[in-house]
């Protein structure tokens, strides 16, 4: 597991043992950052269900302003701050241990959300659910989320509204939108 371009291009990161963190496959997270290419730069990036944090440290070394990267593994968690040294990109990036649900009520804004959590449970239904209730996206914000290709996501509520589904073998990523006004901003 590599990071693909920007400032850390090449750093191989550091993954977790075992079977509970399934890493997004560099396929997957190419064609991710191609779909998203022109929306990262200075952006606010929140990597929910973060695991070895792969995808906030790619979004950092493209140029995102910031990344707050959440997992509630304590193994998970000393990995990523580990990943962000490797890459030298701790200056923009925010690591909290907790859950990623209860994360959501912090009443923080952000510009791009990644949400990838393990498949077999519920979490990723709800976090969008909680994403659009307590709408942490500022204006003109994106959501990518990554699930297996046969899961049916729940239908997202004004402001938000399902841009398009991209399919890789066996997973998806579905992208979302916030529309945006000047309140937004």
């Amino acid at each position: 597991m590599r990071v693909i371009t920007g400032s850390a291009r090449g750093r191989r990161l550091k993954e977790l043992e075992g079977m509970e963190t399934r890493p997004t496959t560099d396929k997957v997270k190419e064609s991710l950052f191609s779909i998203i290419q022109f929306d990262i730069e200075g952006r606010r990036v929140l990597d929910l269900f973060a695991g070895t944090g792969q995808l906030g440290i790619e979004a950092l070394s493209r140029g995102a302003a910031e990344c707050v990267f959440v997992d509630q593994r304590s193994d998970a968690v000393e990995l990523i701050r580990e990943n962000v040294k490797i890459c030298g990109l701790e200056s923009g990036a925010r690591v909290r241990k907790g859950d990623a649900l209860a994360y959501l009520r912090s009443g923080e804004k952000f510009d791009l959300i990644f949400l990838d959590p393990p498949y077999a449970l519920d979490l990723l239904d709800q976090a969008l659910e909680q994403i659009t209730r307590f709408d942490i996206c500022r204006g003109h914000g994106i959501i990518v989320a990554e699930s297996a290709a046969d899961h049916i996501l729940p239908t997202v509520q004004e402001p938000y509204s399902l841009y398009r589904e991209y399919r890789y073998g066996k997973i998806k990523l579905t992208v979302f939108h916030r529309s945006g006004n000047e309140d937004d901003e």
